[in-house]
């Protein structure tokens, strides 16, 4: 064994940044994927569009054990650097409106392309359809366990993803790899992911789109309150809005949806004064969420312009990791060091979704892949 010999363990946003990274600089190691393609989840990033990172960068957008830590992860490699690094590969980074970062080609399968080309340029050992089943500590370092045998290295990466969307082999199962070694794996949940509500509440809604507030209520409190897109499904609801919401809303908690919320509720009774049955709505909202609603209130004006202000829904759960962007839980910050290295296993390192941090939807989740391969990387190339 090489006392420079590195595994990464996951072919994902992470570990493609750290891998690259680590041969650009001369270390010697070895990627290793369970699927059959390197970057499938990275691909399909940004709804295809390849959304990595966001200009509003901060650690308010995110959900962790340890904020502390994880904004100063974000000061040494946040969205700038982000996007400093990819042009360096190749391409044209640009910002939308809302700060969301996507190449100027806005097609996501590119960004692992680059990655792919520079891999091959530095004649990289990749292990394409190889998951690694057993990590053990050993005395100069770790012995790594695979289908093809057993290996020997001086340093792991473990980048191997969370539970979120297993189709593109994120089942959660590297975890399993970690408790032996001491580690605490806090609880998985889903996170940016459809919401299911009470069926009642969105009968007949499925395909509507619309602009909305949405605020989420627990017991009275209000959690949190976003606005964007908001689709109704026929479980419940989806879009942006959602998405962001669900890191916060639980079972039992109430969404309300302001379906007009540039319109004052003076203003809306003025406008259904002037129409008679369900017509009143034309022209406010989608005519079928119109005739739902007018149903709702029993031809009430006033408890009609109360539910375009705030259209309860009831939340039943999620639509569970098949359906999720994100993995809520993990490895704490709280076990590893600042450059994310191991406190219980020396020269071990995790990055991206084995660690417990979880983003708001707009690149959050992708930019924290890059930091904390970043972080990793600089630490493995002073060993």
């Amino acid at each position: 064994m090489r006392m420079d010999h590195i595994a990464v363990i996951g072919g994902g946003a992470a570990g493609l940044l750290a891998a690259v990274r680590l041969l650009q600089a001369g270390k010697h190691i070895t990627l290793f994927e369970r699927g059959e393609r390197l970057g499938r989840k990275l691909s399909a990033t940004g709804n295809g569009q390849g959304n990595v990172t966001n200009l509003h960068m901060g650690a308010e957008h995110y959900h962790t054990d340890d904020p502390a830590l994880l904004a100063r992860a974000l000061r040494r490699f946040g969205a700038e650097e982000t996007i400093a690094f990819l042009e360096t590969l190749g391409g044209v980074f640009l910002p939308d409106a809302r700060g969301r970062v996507y190449p100027a080609g806005r097609q996501a399968s590119a960004i692992t392309d680059l990655f792919r080309r520079e891999l091959s340029r530095l004649n990289t050992d990749i292990r394409l359809s190889s998951q690694v089943t057993s990590l053990k500590r050993e005395k100069n370092g770790f012995a790594l366990t695979t289908a093809a045998g057993c290996e020997r290295f001086s340093a792991v990466l473990l980048a191997a993803g969370g539970c979120a969307a297993p189709n593109f082999g994120t089942d959660g199962s590297a975890f399993s790899l970690v408790r032996p070694l001491g580690h605490t794996v806090l609880p998985l949940s889903p996170v940016l992911v459809q919401l299911k509500c009470d069926a009642n509440d969105v009968r007949g809604l499925k395909g509507i789109r619309i602009d909305a507030v949405l605020t989420v209520l627990r017991a009275g409190r209000e959690i949190c309150r976003v606005r964007g897109d908001v689709l109704f499904t026929e479980s419940g609801l989806s879009g942006d809005a959602t998405f962001r919401a669900s890191s916060y809303a639980e079972a039992g908690d109430t969404v309300l949806l302001d379906l007009l919320p540039d319109v004052p509720k003076a203003r809306i009774l003025s406008a259904l004064e002037k129409g008679e049955g369900a017509d009143c709505l034309l022209c406010l909202v989608n005519n079928g969420l119109g005739r739902f609603l007018y149903k709702k209130s029993e031809g009430d004006k006033r408890r009609l312009a109360a539910l375009l202000k705030g259209f309860p829904v009831t939340v039943k759960g999620t639509l569970g990791f098949a359906y999720a962007q994100a993995t809520r839980g993990g490895v704490p910050l709280s076990e590893v060091t600042e450059t994310l290295e191991s406190r219980l296993a020396p020269n071990l390192f995790f990055a991206g979704e084995m660690l417990n941090v979880d983003g708001d939807c707009g690149g959050y989740n992708l930019q924290w892949a890059f930091t904390s391969a970043y972080l990793a990387s600089e630490a493995l190339l002073c060993l």
